[in-house]
Order: structure tokens, then sequence, then C-alpha cells
């Protein structure tokens, strides 16, 4: 098969971080039922989500965020690649954040059965390279909650 057309990448993640934030979306969206981060910031030494949330979250809460990331990681899951159109993917991931010029197929990036995303960036193989997840801190404002997270390998 060819390689399908995609919109080019101008960035290079870390990949066990990148692969804990798909883990750590579909955590959120599972728990509060908000969307996936709204905006997000992907390091290596430690990186932020922000989240649309119509009440501020307990400590309690935020640690079971924590503890749910890692049991899912715990898990050794495969991260998985397919290729599909846009027709395809709208039954299996939210689209509203794709750009006005993504190109006609999508790379879906699956992590086991917890979640699937459509990106073009890189991550790990299988969910026990990416080490363990921490939350450093958070904030509640304006109802955006930002989690500020890193991995340790």
């Amino acid at each position: 098969m060819d390689q399908p057309v995609l919109n080019a990448h101008n960035k290079q993640e870390y990949e066990p971080a990148h692969t804990a934030e798909h883990i750590l979306n579909a955590t959120m969206v599972k728990i509060f039922g908000c969307p996936r981060s709204r905006n997000a910031h992907v390091e290596k030494k430690k990186s932020k989500c922000d989240y649309i949330l119509d009440a501020e979250p307990t400590a309690e809460q935020v640690k079971a965020v924590e503890e749910k990331v890692n049991e899912v990681i715990s898990k050794h899951l495969d991260v998985t690649i397919e290729f599909m159109s846009h027709d395809q993917a709208a039954d299996i991931v939210d689209l509203s954040k794709l750009p006005e010029d993504a190109s006609e197929t999508l790379r879906i990036v699956r992590i086991g059965d917890y979640d699937a995303c459509a990106c073009i960036g890189a991550h790990v193989g299988n969910t026990s390279e990416v080490g363990t997840f921490k939350i450093i801190s958070h904030s509640y404002e304006n109802g955006i909650l930002r989690l500020r997270w890193k991995v340790i390998q």
C-alpha cells in the first residue's frame, strides 16, 4: 500500500510524554465528560494541558486522574496507527480540532481500546515505554482547569 499524503508536521515530540497526553485526554473525557485539551504544551521536562470544566475538581478527583492514567500505562497497551478518510474517522474520533486544510486521509493513533485520536505526531509503540505519569500542580480559573504534569522514566 502506498503511504498516504498527510499534512506536514513541524514538531518533534518527546514520544513518552506525547503518548501520556493522549491517555490524559481520554481520561479527562471519561471522568469529567469534557472535551479533549483546549491547549497543550508537551515537553520532556514538564507539560501542561488546559480543560474546559463547569466546576473546579477536588484534590481527590485530580489524584484519581493521575491514578487512572498510570493504571492505563501499566496495562502495556500497544499504540497503533491506521489511516482512514474523514468520513470513516468521524465515527471514531472528534474531528472538531482539525485544521481546515487537513489532508483527506487522517492518521488515527490508538492506545489499545482506551483512546483513539487523529494525530500526526510521534508516539511510543507500547504504554510500557511511557514511564510514570505525575501531576505536578493544577489550577482552576474562569472554567479552565490547567494541569501541569511530567513523565518520569
